[in-house]
């Protein structure tokens, strides 16, 4: 069985990233990890921190999305890495939707994004669903946490 996931109010909602489960990552708190994931794109910059205190994960999303503002010049080589280290942190902090993720055992998640082939499947199901991997990855890092500490 595949799970396919969009909006936070619908079944693993919590899988999303404008799901609001905040976490502490690189010394700040983050509303979500779409607040997390936008604002990296200007790090350093005070716009990270405009972004981090955007009201909503969709105004960090528009936000980060303007082109206006130059982006950091190795963003198309480390976003997904970026993306992957605010899901992990997103999941180890809550333990409740970690819960979530670990009993999808091994079913494929599909981020089921009718406008973003990179992230999700797109609008013909064809896209990379780039963020569906990632919950894949960070699902296995956990279960592997959850092993160590039962084998100590």
């Amino acid at each position: 069985m595949t799970i396919y996931f969009y909006r936070v109010n619908e079944p693993y909602g919590c899988f999303s990233n404008f799901s609001a489960h905040g976490f502490m990552l690189d010394g700040k708190w983050w509303p979500t990890s779409e607040h997390y994931f936008q604002a990296q794109k200007f790090s350093g910059t005070p716009y990270e921190e405009q972004i981090r205190l955007a009201k909503t994960p969709m105004k960090a999303a528009i936000m980060g999305r303007d082109r206006n503002l130059p982006l950091r010049k190795d963003w198309e080589w480390i976003k997904d890495n970026v993306m992957k280290k605010a899901v992990l942190q997103k999941f180890k902090n809550h333990e409740d939707i970690r819960a979530i993720l670990l009993a999808t055992g091994d079913q494929l998640i599909v981020e089921n994004s009718p406008v973003d082939h990179y992230w999700g499947c797109g609008k013909d199901g064809k896209g990379k669903n780039k963020l569906g991997q990632i919950l894949m990855e960070v699902r296995e890092i956990l279960r592997e946490k959850g092993k160590a500490v039962v084998d100590q």
